[in-house]
């Protein structure tokens, strides 16, 4: 059929040699040998292959690992070193990525707007004049919001958020909450992206000396501290951070998490120092808010008036007139056998309390409800080292109560009274021992607590029902 030449050629023409396939040509093989050893390429295109065999033997080596493995997965990365390449990549990979998040922020003025656009928006409640929105006000704020500051605001308006809300029976929210919702969220992201710049090793957790650089930031946006002395920044700092190490960082590893920080209520406490001293805070709020210049001022004061010798330091001794002397003498033995570290002074075998573990015993004593201040005190009550009381244990310990009881010239006390109050107080799941578990239990471990260690504590717990009284009485005058 296709014998007919179209070139020319006769019929008579030799038939077409048929071409062998290129794999079996001498010349191809020989060609696709000289490139594969890598001669007579060019030198991009040798580093290109160079490249493509190491990324190869690495590949390799790592499932290799991963087979010899089993099913573990890696857990532990080396850090880069100081200075190195990738040190050096990944801060500036960290830097990037923390100034688009702080872009993507709502700032005042933002807010600002936000807030005109809800009262804008909203309807009145006839019933309650609560200014409100439905779904569909919801919606259209949200398409006002974005024409006016942009789609960084839309976040915000997303179903699920407005379901987070309480409604009324027309399926309104509230306004107000919503957007004090936004505002808390802006704060504790502006504070993330604080935390986070100043986390040096970039693992979520910030060592005390980066905490302080956060609080330092942050007292010339506080109300109450603008006008502290700048000689006492320093300690204040140190103060400040102390606490947020106390609760966030309960197994003492010298590190607090970020994400704990943020959660925790002590962040809470020291952001209520924007507000204005004069019109808004009174002088026992300051006095109580363990961050205000108040506070941090008179845990000073206390520490340097029962540091008798001045040596920075705190003994026994000096540490028994705590209180005014009211605290027992083992309860004193036993703090500094469960939290102070053995010294240098006195040729290793005295102990003396800095300023650190000072702090730590103060915190404890001023949350004795907290899980953090009652776990401490509880290392201190559990005389034996095992894990619970028993009532021997509570007839030691308020031996001491007892004996200061009488000598303030108190009635006479039984003890073994006492321990069955507690143990009915506690009630705990083993009728013959006191957990920590039992104490964090009952909702009154610091009751507890304070009945055997303060001789102040256990008047204030017999004369609870006079002191509520006491209390009740102002009220109702007012």
């Amino acid at each position: 059929m296709y014998s007919g030449s179209s070139d020319g050629e006769g019929p008579d023409a030799p038939a077409q040699r048929k071409i062998p396939p290129p794999s079996s040509m001498l010349w191809v093989r020989n060609l696709r040998r000289y490139i594969g050893s890598g001669a007579g390429l060019g030198s991009e295109a040798l580093m290109e292959l160079e490249t493509k065999r190491i990324l190869l033997d690495i590949f390799k080596e790592k499932q290799q690992k991963s087979a010899e493995a089993g099913t573990i997965p890696s857990f532990y990365k080396k850090k880069p070193e100081e200075g190195s390449i990738s040190h050096r990549v990944q801060r500036l990979a960290k830097y990037r990525f923390l100034k688009k998040q702080s872009d993507l922020l709502l700032n005042a003025d933002d807010l600002d707007a936000m807030w005109v656009c809800l009262r804008e928006n909203c309807v009145i409640d006839d019933a309650t004049g609560a200014e409100k929105m439905n779904y569909e006000d919801f919606c259209h704020i949200a398409s006002v919001c974005t024409e006016q500051i942009g789609p960084k605001c839309r976040r915000f308006f997303s179903p699920s958020n407005f379901m987070k809300f309480e409604k009324d029976e027309s399926g309104r929210i509230a306004i107000l909450p919503f957007y004090l919702y936004v505002m808390r969220t802006v704060s504790l992201t502006q504070a993330r992206i604080d935390m986070s710049e100043l986390d040096e090793d970039s693992d979520g957790f910030l060592q005390p000396h980066e905490m302080e650089a956060y609080i330092r930031g942050l007292i010339p946006n506080l109300a109450q501290l603008r006008d502290m002395p700048a000689a006492f920044v320093q300690m204040y700092c140190r103060i400040a951070a102390h606490k947020f190490f106390f609760f966030c960082d309960p197994h003492r590893r010298g590190k607090a998490c970020i994400k704990k920080i943020l959660l925790s209520n002590c962040l809470q406490e020291l952001m209520e120092l924007h507000q204005e001293t004069e019109e808004e805070v009174t002088d026992t709020e300051q006095a109580e808010n363990w961050f205000s210049l108040t506070s941090a001022q008179r845990i000073c004061d206390m520490f340097l008036a029962l540091d008798k010798d001045m040596n920075g330091t705190l003994s026994k001794q000096e540490l028994r007139e705590y209180a005014d002397g009211t605290l027992t003498d083992i309860f004193i033995e036993r703090v500094f056998d469960e939290h102070v570290r053995r010294g240098k002074i006195g040729g290793g075998n005295a102990r003396e309390m800095d300023f650190e573990s000072f702090l730590d015993f103060v915190l404890a004593l001023e949350n004795k409800d907290a899980p953090e201040g009652l776990t401490y005190l509880f290392r201190c009550l559990d005389l034996q080292g095992r894990g619970f009381l028993t009532t021997a244990d509570i007839h030691t310990l308020f031996r001491d109560v007892h004996q200061k009881w009488i000598e303030g010239g108190n009635y006479e006390l039984c003890i073994e009274d006492v321990r069955d109050e507690i143990w009915d107080m506690v009630k705990p799941s083993d009728p013959l021992r006191i957990s920590l578990a039992d104490l964090l239990s009952c909702k009154q471990g610091g009751t507890v607590a304070s009945m055997l260690i303060d001789v102040r504590g256990f008047w204030a717990h017999d004369n609870r029902e006079n002191l509520l009284q006491e209390e009740e009485e102002p009220q109702e005058e007012g």
